[in-house]
């Protein structure tokens, strides 16, 4: 009987812990089914779910399905990609209390049942087996809900994926998607084409003529690079939309430049005026910045004749932006062309509220009177002058008009900034409109997210001093190194030659 109860508890020692052991296990598995966490270092948090991600999910009153058209032999970097969006979605889906369900297609069936949601494969050149070949590949995904559908039809990169998906649900569970009108001015030449594709994606879009009434369902206006006054209809059907709580997205300069002859001539326009009355001043003059964008200039190399790439400090490249300000928040670098500096109205003290949004750098200069636009720094000297630093050239208001109603105004000093042949081919220029629209209709859910994965990281610019400094420290310290490491192993050797004479000898 003894020996029964010595072998009973040898037993109990080994399954006890183990059985205590699987509870606990299988009690967490319950809990991570409803509960996600995730421990995320990576810059930015771009393997977890943002917190405007999980406002969108939030929206979903009913299921929605997403269905993964993926073939099974990609190639390896895209293998990885088919990893990391099984991870989002099942983020998705966890935080989502049941409303979000996805699945990964059967391979028997795959291309079909994928060209018929929308889904058309792809031809990818890879290399195996020493061979290059040409393969035919699926990477799409389609989001389902209710009686309605929105396709990824091609997912070959991680980057932006999250906003794509998050994009594609606020679209599908948006009941009022919000309209927004793009103004376009009498004898006006510049083309919007290219903000308008990428605004449809998230709104509705018009193109407004301003000598009619803004119709009621407009909620902001772009309106970019006037040239001369406004006709006496454009004046007053802009007044009446800002009157009755409307809000405006202002890309003006304040100098009209023409890079070709180089030269500049002040805008004479009573849109100046209007935006007073909004808190804002355009300064007559040209901002420059030592960091800036480049152009091609054309120099005698010897016998020949060749452009070459010189920087353009009327280019400036914006990199200081307000970090109080969700619009700018995520941003990292813009590129401008020929702003002005911006300031608040004096008569507007008191009555407005005028935030700046960014700035040039701390080695900035400006362009007045007589404007030289050369970019050759020989026979221009005032390119290099940079005697002052951070001048505004983007900033936002808010302001109580008459009626009681709050309008909110959001001006950049670059008339290109929206326009096709300028600003309105960069996606960091896009991020910004997307972002400002968002701020002025009142939908901020998205705005976070956008820029969480548009990084730039530029060398900073160090001084001469400073780059001498490094240069000698990267020439000498390898070999004070080595001399260390040697001189170290000597000592060691010796010390331990006279253990062994003192031990033998």
């Amino acid at each position: 009987m003894k020996e029964f109860f010595q072998r009973f508890d040898v037993k109990r020692s080994v399954f006890l812990p183990g059985m205590v052991l699987f509870m606990i296990l299988l009690v967490l598995n319950m809990i991570s089914t409803s509960r996600f966490f995730r421990i995320d270092l990576t810059d930015n948090n771009i393997f977890s779910l943002s917190t405007s991600s999980k406002a969108v999910v939030g929206e979903i009153d009913d299921l929605l399905t997403m269905k993964v058209y993926f073939s099974d032999d990609l190639p390896g970097e895209y293998a990885n990609n088919r990893r990391y969006l099984q991870d989002i979605l099942e983020e998705y889906a966890a935080i989502s209390k049941g409303n979000i369900k996805f699945e990964f297609a059967s391979q028997d069936k795959l291309e079909e049942e994928a060209q018929k949601s929308g889904i058309a494969p792809l031809q990818l050149q890879v290399i195996e087996n020493d061979k290059v070949e040409v393969k035919r590949v699926l990477m799409g995904m389609v989001i389902l809900f209710e009686d309605k559908k929105e396709v990824l039809p091609v997912i070959q990169t991680t980057t932006g994926l999250e906003y794509e998906i998050t994009t594609k649900i606020k679209k599908l569970v948006e009941t009022n998607k919000p309209t927004v009108g793009i103004a376009q001015l009498a004898g006006q030449s510049e083309q919007f084409q290219s903000i308008q594709n990428v605004l449809r994606q998230r709104y509705d879009v018009r193109v407004l003529n301003l000598s009619n009434p803004v119709p009621i369902e407009i909620s902001a206006i772009l309106l970019g690079g006037v040239s001369d006054s406004l006709s006496s209809s454009e004046n007053l059907n802009l007044s009446e939309f800002m009157n009755r709580g409307g809000n405006l997205f202002v890309a003006q300069n304040r100098v009209k430049t023409n890079l070709q002859i180089q030269q500049a001539v002040p805008v004479q326009s009573d849109i100046f005026s209007f935006l007073g009355k909004y808190g804002f001043s355009i300064e007559e003059n040209l901002v420059l910045d030592k960091i800036c964008g480049r152009v091609n200039v054309q120099q005698q190399m010897g016998p020949l004749r060749m452009n070459v790439p010189m920087e353009y400090p009327l280019l400036p490249i914006v990199r200081t932006f307000n970090k109080e300000e969700p619009i700018v928040s995520g941003l990292e670098q813009m590129q401008l062309i020929f702003p002005s500096e911006i300031k608040q109205d004096s008569s507007s003290l008191g009555k407005v509220e005028f935030t700046p949004l960014f700035f040039t750098s701390e080695q900035s200069g400006e362009l007045r009177g007589t404007f030289n636009l050369s970019p050759d720094p020989q026979q221009n000297p005032f390119m290099r002058i940079f005697n002052k630093s951070n001048l505004v050239v983007g900033a936002r208001s808010e302001f109580v008009n008459q009626e009681g109603m709050l309008n909110q105004v959001i001006l950049v000093s670059d008339a290109e900034f929206i326009a096709d042949n300028g600003g309105g081919r960069s996606p960091e220029n896009h991020i910004f409109v997307l972002n400002s629209l968002d701020y002025l209709v009142g939908d901020q859910d998205l705005i976070a997210l956008r820029s969480r994965e548009i990084t730039s990281r530029p060398l900073e610019e160090i001084s001469d001093v400073s780059k001498r400094t490094w240069k000698w420290i990267n020439i000498a310290a390898p070999s004070l190194l080595i001399v260390g490491f040697g001189l170290v192993r000597l000592r060691t050797q010796r010390t331990r030659s006279n253990v062994l004479e003192e031990l033998y000898g």
